[in-house]
């Protein structure tokens, strides 16, 4: 018997909804880990170079999609 919703989201779509809870999942979990002023250690880690303005950027942007989902 064919599973119709499958048929329409397809394997792939189904394996992303899995990925984005976990991911949701390991946020939340390092949320309720971090200490300190989030903007204080983004600029310690720029300072130190342990991240560039490239990867800030990066990073940046993909809050940016988190954010205005949900949000």
């Amino acid at each position: 018997m064919n599973n119709s919703l499958f048929n329409i989201l397809g394997p792939q779509r189904i394996n992303q909804g899995n990925d984005l809870k976990q991911m949701l999942t390991q946020f939340n979990e390092f949320k309720s880990m971090f200490k300190g002023d989030p903007k204080q250690q983004v600029q310690s880690l720029l300072r130190s170079g342990q991240m560039s303005q490239e990867q800030f950027k990066q990073l940046a942007e993909q809050a940016d999609q988190l954010r205005a989902f949900l949000f």
